[in-house]
């Protein structure tokens, strides 16, 4: 088990730092496929994404891809919705999770899909208020699902206010830093993972290779045209969709 999970997190991890998303939403369907069911697989994501976001957004930061200012007003309201995503977790069944994820990544697909930026359009600029309300309900949902927000956040950036997908992953992997350290803290308080009866080896596996992961996908990134980039983003929603469409009904 040890093996796989390693190999899981050095993809997942390549993924996280490629698309700037915790890796939740593919970490989550793959334990799933393993054997893990999806409050497990939620809890270990968590460990996961808290240590993809912080060592890949080092990374960006860096490399001077990173804008720190709008990602703080967003990380900000993420850490509010984030604590009451984590009791949202508690409280509500294995299905409604389930069907809450499927919607996400509907919708993150027909976004990115529709998203269109002219050569002459430029990023529409983000009050602080406005930053903070998107990262407010991004973090609800983010951690009822176990996912880093990503999911969201990059569309809502490419689809409303023109990012390329490159930027727009930047900084969705710098709000998942927010969003999974809070939701990190309060399962811990809560003593979520002993209810759940967790493998801590399990989830350090899977987190410690995520690293190596990541730094992978963020050299791949780098060197990418944003064409490129934004195809990968869609085929990688796309299979996302399949596999748990697959889980669920098949």
């Amino acid at each position: 088990m040890i093996f796989e999970l390693i190999t899981i997190g050095i993809f997942v991890g390549t993924i996280s730092g490629f698309f700037g998303v915790g890796g939740g939403m593919i970490l989550i369907p793959l334990l799933i496929t393993i054997g893990f069911n999806i409050k497990a697989a939620i809890a270990m994501s968590v460990v996961q994404m808290v240590f993809s976001s912080v060592y890949g957004s080092f990374m960006n930061y860096k490399k001077g891809n990173l804008v720190i200012n709008e990602g703080i007003w967003v990380g900000i309201g993420g850490i509010l919705g984030a604590i009451i995503g984590s009791f949202f977790t508690e409280i509500l069944s294995e299905r409604t999770l389930e069907y809450i994820f499927l919607a996400l990544v509907s919708f993150a697909l027909i976004k990115v899909a529709t998203s269109k930026k002219l050569e002459n359009q430029e990023e529409k600029p983000l009050k602080p208020l406005i930053l903070f309300i998107i990262g407010f309900f991004i973090g609800i949902i983010a951690m009822m699902l176990g996912v880093g927000g990503s999911i969201m956040l990059t569309p809502i950036l490419v689809g409303f206010f023109h990012f390329s997908t490159k930027k727009a992953a930047t900084a969705g992997l710098f709000f998942v830093v927010f969003s999974s350290i809070t939701g990190l803290i309060y399962k811990l308080i809560n003593h979520s993972f002993d209810k759940l009866d967790l493998n801590i080896e399990y989830a350090l596996s899977v987190a410690i290779a995520s690293v190596i992961g990541v730094i992978i996908g963020i050299k791949l990134k780098d060197i990418v045209k944003d064409g490129h980039h934004k195809l990968f983003m869609l085929i990688m929603y796309a299979v996302i969709l399949f596999l748990f469409i697959k889980k669920m009904f098949f």
